[in-house]
């Protein structure tokens, strides 16, 4: 039977963030993952899925000592974001120089973060990677939870982090009641190609029965797209001739960067919105969308797992620096109270914004296009709102 510290069960980009914080604390870290990530081929074309890294996931991610892996792989920074009402006056705009940053962001393939961090992982003498493994049974004893994977191995640890994702088997074994709603919509990704050049610029236009969202890639011509729509609409597009898809694409975006041309497959999930009723037990805590998950229209998904990552690095070494059990629920309730709070601002925001933003009604048009225009030429609102998208509002003192 093997004996650790910390238990991080999922090697997904958030769990491999929170064992690379904790190497070099004193604590045995191991990280149990289902698959063993495939090597990246710098000449493959971008993949699928990525994310809007803003500005306090980039200091995560330089502090664990991996950004530059990262940038030297594939990352397009973006200096630029547009949001705008399709066919009214509503429309907000921000520019990095403005505001005296270097950069407002980086579009980033998730892969390209997860190798970078896999990677890491293997170097750290403190960090036992276990993969291919899979979970069978999880007990939680007084002081310590036992672990048995179905190839037999049994491993104890004072601490298990459940960082499985959206559907957690650990946060399920603890019986962590759990809130979730549909968004009615489903997210359609693909990579296209425009006729114009994007000039780093991330764009997203609302229209009635969506939002569609324009990532800016490495290539000044390919963006990455996602597509919220109606389950039967984006089927359908899914499904559509590539000619057809082109066309419609290019008049949903409202030709602002020419016509668009597929470049990939197209992939469509499946949006639901989740709300652990707690991230932390006895010997558990729950970390990224094994706690809770939003909807993709801020880009701001993986931005908060990867500070519930930060806050629990944190918070476990500062028990285990006290000699404290970091292990014991009393204890794991202040990274609770704070992730909790931060996660609850985050959905209930999204929620009122995507409601503002559906439908059709002339009277709620009016309403956001006259709040879109107040948001841009209001003084004193920008900063605040550029502040909140890259994340500087929400960093743990450690990475300040």
């Amino acid at each position: 039977m093997q004996s650790v510290d910390v238990a991080i069960v999922g090697g997904g980009m958030v769990g491999l963030a929170l064992a690379c914080g904790l190497q070099g604390s004193g604590l045995r870290v191991a990280v149990l993952e289902r698959c063993v990530p495939e090597t990246l081929d710098g000449d493959a074309p971008p993949a699928l899925r990525v994310s809007a890294i803003n500005s306090a996931s980039e200091k995560l991610l330089t502090r664990l000592g991996v950004w530059n892996a990262i940038i030297a792989q594939r990352a397009s920074c973006y200096h630029g974001m547009e949001v705008w009402d399709r066919d009214s006056f509503g429309r907000i705009s921000f520019d990095d120089r403005r505001f005296g940053f270097s950069h407002l962001g980086y579009i980033i393939e998730n892969a390209v973060i997860h190798q970078a961090l896999w990677e890491k992982a293997q170097r750290c003498a403190d960090i036992t990677l276990l993969a291919p493994v899979e979970m069978q049974q999880v007990a939680w004893g007084e002081n310590e939870a036992f672990l048995t994977l179905k190839d037999g191995t049994m491993l104890t640890a004072r601490l298990v982090v459940g960082a499985d994702g959206a559907r957690s088997w650990l946060r399920q074994q603890a019986d962590i009641p759990l809130a979730s709603w549909d968004y009615r919509h489903h997210a359609l990704v693909a990579t296209i190609r425009t006729a114009q050049a994007h000039h780093a610029v991330a764009r997203q236009v609302f229209h009635g029965d969506g939002v569609l969202a324009f990532l800016p890639l490495s290539d000044p011509y390919l963006c990455s797209i996602v597509w919220s729509l109606s389950p039967q609409e984006a089927e359908r597009m899914r499904l559509a001739d590539n000619k057809i898809f082109n066309q419609a694409l290019t008049v949903a975006f409202d030709n602002r960067l020419g016509l668009c041309q597929l470049q990939s497959e197209r992939q469509v999930f499946p949006l639901v919105g989740r709300y652990a009723r707690q991230f932390a037990a006895h010997r558990l805590a729950l970390v990224g969308d094994a706690a809770h998950t939003i909807h993709p229209l801020a880009g701001q998904g993986a931005n908060l797992g990867f500070m519930d990552a930060a806050q629990l690095i944190a918070e476990v070494r500062r028990l285990h620096e006290q000699g404290k059990d970091i292990g014991h629920y009393l204890y794991l309730r202040r990274y609770e109270r704070s992730r909790k709070h931060s996660a609850a601002l985050m959905l209930a925001g999204m929620q009122g914004f995507r409601e503002l933003f559906a439908g059709s009604n002339p009277a709620k048009k009016l309403l956001r296009d006259i709040g879109l225009k107040l948001a841009d030429t209001l003084p004193g609102v920008k900063p605040q709102l550029i502040r909140q998208a890259m994340g500087l509002s929400d960093l743990p003192d450690w990475l300040r």
